[in-house]
């Protein structure tokens, strides 16, 4: 192919599907530069920013589902909380299995009451979960006194946080393995086209014969599970369980998820660009980190990303 050829084709691309891909090549090249002397690119340091953003990465997951359909989950620090607490809670004395199920139940729970509310009560998603959080929240605190619960269980803890298979993380493997699926369900089934749908313009989708009320529900429901999962994978990380889980992450979610690409008004999602939206902000705090930066300078880089890109997401929205 001619260069003409070559340049006519590149302006013919639209680049705001590739700007995640994009700004993770820029900042992994910039803290490759900048902290070529302190280990940044090391094969440890890189699979340590992989194992702590498998939490945030699971709950982008679940959080993709949601705005692509219109709707929030804010509850999602609160689920992670609890979910931990019970599935720690139930270790001591019954089978992983059902420990686990335990923490999933906790958040099946959670989203059909924040999916029924909204949906039935006709009260928006975002002032629904923003109240069951605080409930949550509470009941969290309230269910050990404030108390840690240690999991002593090393084959939960292998499994679901600490253990290594090869070179590769556990928690890596379990960010690729709900990603893969939950990929496939949003960009390949009928639901998610119905999700795509229903974020798109509801009205059009239920004239069209989606149950958009049962789509709303769904994803609420699909987002606290996540939720719940990253719950547990918290607590085979840290060997434990406390109620502080997940009260910092819900502001690095959404990042993720509109940095990856999902549009703040609905419509438009993508699970590939969730997971590496969350790699970039756990590189990002990694690297200033690394820069001798505080957490609360952090804090404010942060708040910096999702502002601009959530101006891109809606502006890309009102050129359509």
């Amino acid at each position: 192919m001619k260069l003409g050829g070559i340049l006519k084709k590149i302006r013919s691309m639209n680049l705001r599907n590739y700007v995640v891909y994009l700004s993770f090549f820029a900042i992994l090249f910039l803290f490759s530069l900048l902290l070529r002397n302190k280990g940044f690119l090391s094969g440890d340091n890189l699979m340590n920013i992989l194992r702590q953003t498998a939490m945030v990465s699971v709950m982008a997951v679940g959080m993709t589902f949601t705005i692509t359909a219109g709707e929030i989950d804010l509850s999602m620090g609160g689920t992670v909380a609890l979910s931990a607490l019970v599935t720690a809670i139930v270790l001591h004395t019954h089978t992983i299995f059902l420990a686990v199920l335990s923490g999933i139940g906790v958040g099946l729970v959670v989203g059909l009451v924040n999916g029924l509310i909204t949906t039935k009560v006709r009260i928006p998603a975002f002032l629904v979960t923003l109240g069951t959080q605080s409930m949550i929240s509470g009941i969290a605190r309230t269910i050990t006194n404030l108390q840690s619960v240690p999991v002593t269980n090393e084959v939960f803890n292998f499994i679901f946080g600490s253990g290594n298979i090869g070179m590769l993380s556990t928690l890596f493997i379990w960010t690729v393995v709900v990603a893969f699926i939950n990929h496939v369900l949003l960009q390949k089934t009928p639901f998610g086209k119905a999700v795509h749908a229903t974020g798109g313009n509801r009205e059009a989708a239920r004239y069209s014969g989606v149950k958009t009320d049962n789509i709303r529900i769904a994803v609420l429901v699909l987002c606290a599970v996540s939720a719940a999962f990253a719950g547990i994978l918290y607590t085979g990380r840290l060997h434990g369980a406390r109620y502080t889980l997940g009260e910092a992450d819900l502001l690095t979610v959404i990042a993720a998820v509109v940095i990856g690409g999902t549009a703040f008004s609905g419509g438009k999602g993508s699970i590939i660009g969730s997971i590496i939206g969350s790699i970039i902000m756990g590189m990002l705090n990694n690297g200033l980190l690394l820069m001798g930066l505080s957490v609360s300078e952090q804090m404010i880089a942060r708040g910096l990303i999702i502002i601009v890109a959530v101006s891109l997401s809606l502006r890309e929205r009102l050129e359509r």
